[in-house]
This record gives structure tokens, sequence and C-alpha cells, in this order.
């Protein structure tokens, strides 16, 4: 997932200043990384008070902790690089704050945590660690109020003064956590990287070596529209490939009409940008019978739920948006796609990225849209290309 580091490079706090700074997207202001270091603390504490309200029954908990604490290390790394300190300077005064003397080479992130072997992560939040993150909030809380009484940009030496304390209440969390920074940091960019890659190279299909006539359909057109159905008022959406109807007369299927009978559409697109799609096997009877654990597993009834649950899910957000009208890559909700990430777990396509999630979603989307205006479309997918486009029927 990610572009120039991997597990096995030594992760110095530079080289994470660096990769991170090149998912720095966010609005140019100077209050807005603040802000953001100020909500992943907040969800820091969050996850404490799920673990304590929901005790057995939350799951996650140690994920979520690591991620966000990597999330908490990402903004306050851009907040420096907006300043121009070097995130390294910090971690040495933290250093000095804590030890009589240090090694000047340049950090790897073992190197800062406060003892030499963290304890074992606790499935449960320690008295230690709630009051750590109490006064992690509390600092977070006074750089805020400073940025309100004075540009800190402006002023470096106050700035990082405040720096250099979260750092050291956040290395003091991680540490009572029974986690550690560098594993979190490493967390960090795996999942930026996941997100917003600086070069996109699509994954081959899942079928690529199953026999053709088991494979998706690397490319076809599928001509879609509506019809009037027998009941007064209502309609149904049917569709048809190389002169051949498919699929059943599908509706809404919902008391308030929504359109989304027109949602194959969503499936044609996991087919041509993720090269997966349940349904769309059985709607051209593609299950990948040659590996019996494959069709019962990956090509059978439960992945088709998964899918149509998560057509479904994407469904009742996006009419929140408009359908995602405008929605360019980079743009779509993080939480949605984390949540596709959770939905899918188990499956094949749960290793995709988030980025090509969204690249399906979006055109799966823009391809819906037309056929809400026009009532019908020609859709064309296109493997090759990763590519789902759709045109207007010939009539």
């Amino acid at each position: 997932m990610m572009d120039s580091f991997t597990k096995n490079d030594s992760l110095t706090l530079e080289l994470y200043q660096d990769q991170a700074s090149l998912t720095d997207h966010g609005p140019r202001n100077f209050t807005f990384p603040i802000l953001g270091l100020f909500g992943e603390v907040g969800s820091l504490l969050s996850e404490v008070k799920k673990q304590q309200r929901d005790t057995i029954a939350y799951i996650g908990y140690a994920d979520n902790v690591l991620d966000e604490l990597g999330d908490v290390l990402w903004y306050l790394t851009a907040i420096a690089s907006r300043a121009e300190i070097s995130i390294a300077d910090i971690a040495y005064a933290t250093l000095q704050n804590h030890h009589d003397c240090y090694d000047a080479a340049p950090l790897n992130f073992p190197f800062i945590e406060l003892q030499s072997q963290p304890p074992l992560f606790s499935p449960t939040p320690t008295p230690a660690f709630e009051i750590t993150l109490m006064r992690l909030a509390s600092a977070v809380g006074a750089l805020i109020n400073d940025q309100q009484q004075r540009e800190l940009e402006n002023d470096r030496d106050v700035l990082f003064r405040h720096l250099v304390r979260v750092l050291g209440i956040l290395v003091q969390a991680a540490e009572e956590a029974g986690v550690t920074l560098d594993k979190a940091a490493e967390r960090n960019l795996q999942k930026i990287f996941d997100r917003w890659p600086k070069e996109r190279k699509y994954p081959a299909p899942y079928d690529n070596d199953f026999p053709e006539h088991e494979q998706l359909p690397r490319k076809l057109v599928i001509e879609i529209f509506e019809c009037p159905a027998k009941v007064e008022g209502k309609s149904y959406v049917m569709q048809r490939c190389n002169g051949v109807y498919i699929g059943d007369h599908l509706t809404d299927n919902v008391m308030t009409p929504d359109d989304y009978r027109f949602h194959d559409v969503f499936h044609y697109a996991y087919t041509a940008v993720l090269g997966w799609s349940p349904v769309t096997r059985a709607l051209f009877r593609l299950k990948r019978k040659s590996d019996g654990r494959i069709d019962e597993a990956e090509d059978g009834a439960r992945a088709i739920l998964v899918e149509e649950g998560i057509a479904t899910f994407i469904f009742g957000q996006a009419k929140k948006t408009r359908f995602f009208e405008g929605l360019k890559p980079g743009d779509m909700s993080f939480d949605l796609l984390k949540s596709i990430r959770k939905f899918v777990a188990g499956c094949e396509v749960e290793n995709r990225p988030f980025w090509l999630w969204e690249e399906a979603i979006l055109q799966g989307y823009a391809a819906f849209r037309f056929l809400k205006e026009h009532r019908c479309g020609a859709i064309h997918i296109d493997m090759h290309q990763n590519r789902v486009m759709i045109e207007s029927l010939s009539t």
C-alpha cells in the first residue's frame, strides 16, 4: 500500500514527517491541523468511553486505539510541517525532558519511548491511561487557546514548546496503552497511502488465473431501461446484453421511490474497477466452479449478500449528498470507506485499497445519476481500463 516506505525500512522521524506531508491535503490555513489534532484526541477519548461502556461487546478497541494514536501523531506532524519545524527536533526536546542524555543521531521511533520495553496492551483502559489522555486533551486545548490569542505560526518558539509538551504526553499515553508510536506511525503510513497513494497502481482481477469461461467480463455492454408495470404509477427496470434479457425485473422495493431499481450499475462498477462482484458472477453464470472452495466462499450466496449489503449501505449515505454529485477522487468520507473495509472483512476483496473503492463508488454513482435523469442507458464495462461508463441508449 505504501509507496516509498516499507516495514523493512528504519522509520526515522524525518522519514515519517516527509511521508506524512505528502498526504496533507487539507485547507491551507494553520487552524485546520490544530482542530484536527483536537478532534483526534477526542476520538481517542471516545474509544476509552466505548470500551468502558460496552466492555466485551465492543469489538476492535486495540486496533482503534493504535489507529487513533497514529492519527494524533499525523496531525501533530502536520502542524510542525506547516510551521517548518522538524518533528525530530521536537522529539529531541522531549527526550531532554525525560533523560539526562541522548544520542543526537537520527531518531528512530523506538528511541523516543519512555520505557525500554512497553507493557502488553491492556484490553481495558487503565486509570493511568485515562488520566494521561485527559492531560493530552488539556495540552491540546492550551494549544488551541494560544492560537486564538496569537498566530502561533508566527511565534515558532511558543508553538515549539506546545508541541514538545503534546508529544511527551502522547508518548506516555502510548506507553500506558501498551503500544509504541513506531507501530502507530507504521499503521498510519499504511492507512494514508492506502487512501491517498502517490501512484495509482491497479491490481489484477481476482480471477486472472481461472479459465476464461469463469472470468468476469473484461469488456461488455449492458442496456438498462425502464418499463411501465401493470400496477398504475409504478415501473420496473430491465436489462439486456447482446440481445438477451438478463436478471429480474427490478423495482425500488421501498415505500418512497428512490430509483434504487437502477442499482445494478454499482455492481458493474465493482466489476470494472475492483475486479470483484459476486452479483455480476451470478447474473452471468460465471462462478469459479473449478475451485470448490472459491465457488462456495467467494462466489456463493453469502458473498452475494455482502455485496448487496454494501450497495444498500452506501446508497443510504449517498442519498444525503445528492448521490455524491461533485465529489472528486480524495473527497469521499474516510469513515465511509473504513466502514466498507469492515463490511468486507474475510472476503477476497478486503485487501482492495481505499482509493480503489472510492473510484468504484464514484464511477458507479456517475452512471446512476445519468440513469436517474434519462431513465435508460448503455453501460460499458471495461476491466482493462478499470472503468465503467454510460451513454445514451440508441432507440
